[in-house]
């Protein structure tokens, strides 16, 4: 089951807190590290730091995107130490570690954490099903990579020791929800309902809302043809359909 939790590192900033990264992975029974952009996963300070963790960096995946990196993952939960209207639905690791377990039973997972400096920007959120924050005093809130990395895993261990029956559903990848949100954003836009100058902001509130639905193989092909329906209409398929109930033909 820990197989199936990948974690994902974002443009991190030091090659030592990757190596710290690898060591509290190893110390939690997990070993699919992935790397965003940039970060040396060979030097000197990660080698070191990872002292009997280095096979995790040697087996670490690099991706040019988020998307690419989660594309897999049924669950892809991101991290923040800030708040905003896109993160206000965060969570602690101990609330959410349970049901990261629950969907890695059936399934890949991905846990997100951003850059050392400025964490995940709000296009990488858009990845994300669910937010998690660790609590922290409000006088200094910012953890270091590797340690906020140490604390979500051990709640994601402590879970694992739990009896937890396995969850019903399998959660479609990452990918095929994300080409949903690209069909139902193109939609939505077609027949006005989205701000075309900022169609996120919408979308957002949908991505809550079908993370917290965790979303089957079926549901998003049902949702899918949903959109491309609209997508027809407003292209003068209303047309098609008002000529049908004037001739009192089955519309479907």
């Amino acid at each position: 089951m820990l197989d199936n939790i990948r974690i994902v590192l974002v443009a991190p900033r030091g090659s030592g807190n990757i190596g710290s990264v690898a060591r509290a992975m190893k110390n939690m029974g997990l070993n699919d590290l992935a790397i965003v952009g940039h970060g040396r996963t060979q030097s000197f300070s990660a080698r070191a730091m990872a002292a009997h963790a280095r096979e995790i960096l040697k087996d670490s995946r690099r991706f040019t995107t988020l998307r690419e990196a989660v594309a897999d993952c049924g669950l892809v939960v991101g991290t923040t130490c800030r708040g905003g209207l896109y993160r206000d639905h965060s969570r602690s690791p101990r609330v959410t570690a349970p049901e990261i377990v629950a969907a890695a039973r059936s399934g890949k997972c991905a846990l997100v954490f951003g850059p050392e400096d400025h964490g995940l920007d709000n296009e990488e959120l858009k990845h994300c099903q669910a937010l998690i924050t660790i609590p922290t005093d409000p006088g200094y809130p910012s953890l270091n990579l590797a340690q906020a990395v140490t604390i979500c895993l051990y709640e994601i261990f402590l879970s694992t020791l739990e009896k937890v029956p396995a969850e019903a559903i399998e959660r479609a990848p990452a990918e095929s929800v994300e080409r949903l949100f690209d069909k139902m954003k193109h939609s939505l836009l077609e027949i006005g309902y989205l701000d075309s100058q900022n169609p996120d902001h919408i979308l957002f509130a949908f991505r809550r809302i079908f993370g917290r639905a965790g979303l089957e193989e079926k549901d998003v092909r049902i949702l899918t043809g949903l959109f491309r329906q609209i997508e027809w209409y407003a292209n003068e398929g209303w047309k098609v359909i008002e000529e049908k109930k004037r001739k009192g033909l089955k519309i479907r």
